[in-house]
């Protein structure tokens, strides 16, 4: 179902300013990728500070938190949805987050905006499983999207995903395995596990109350 429009959208869009990286090449009928306007960090951030990159970051809980207690990495959340961006950028600046910005837009067309190489860490928390296998390729673990993630990605970056999804996690692994990574502290049960200082996501919070299990893992390029 198509998410209702808010009211005031435009307008609460100015006001969060130059917070929002606008990814306006992401229509429909936009095929063409040879043009590129890659972000510089150092005039953005005002720092040379490493980045990190979260794709599908949703009302922005992650992000916020992540970048608040990593003062010293400078943090790119991007979101196709301008009704939902612009909620976690108000909340971003309502709470000081100075090394966060946001980018609207859909992930294919990242390589247009992100120099190669570039990115620490990519995360993808709870992006949508699209569980018809005719939408496979929407994935953001296909490996249409892996050939991007491997172009922006740094020597020894990583990817870190969780999800709720079983069927769309064990697609993850079948993927990442046959596209040049590996795979390390994949987790069945992420909650009941030992590892530390996860933060939570806004479904990842519904999720754990409902007693579903969250499953996670770590991709390197091999």
């Amino acid at each position: 179902m198509r998410m209702r429009r808010k009211r005031n959208l435009d307008s609460r869009l100015e006001g969060c300013g130059d917070r929002i990286i606008y990814m306006d090449r992401d229509q429909k009928n936009f095929q063409d990728k040879s043009e590129k306007a890659l972000i510089d960090y150092a005039a953005l951030f005002g720092n040379s500070n490493p980045v990190i990159l979260e794709i599908g970051c949703g009302k922005g809980q992650f992000a916020i938190e992540f970048a608040k207690t990593h003062p010293d990495v400078n943090v790119l959340a991007v979101e196709k949805s301008s009704n939902v961006i612009v909620d976690a950028a108000e909340s971003a600046i309502e709470q000081g987050v100075e090394n966060l910005y946001f980018m609207r837009g859909n992930a294919e067309y990242l390589d247009c905006f992100i120099p190669e190489k570039s990115i620490g860490l990519i995360y993808l928390n709870f992006s949508c499983p699209f569980p018809k296998n005719t939408y496979a390729s929407h994935r953001l673990t296909h490996k249409g999207f892996l050939e991007i993630y491997k172009k922006l990605l740094k020597q020894g970056g990583e990817i870190h995903q969780k999800t709720d999804n079983m069927h769309f996690f064990e697609f993850s692994i079948e993927q990442f395995t046959a596209n040049g990574f590996g795979l390390k502290n994949v987790s069945l049960d992420l909650h009941n596990s030992d590892f530390e200082g996860n933060i939570m996501t806004e479904y990842e919070t519904r999720f754990s109350q409902m007693g579903l299990p969250i499953y996670r893992l770590e991709a390197y390029m091999i």
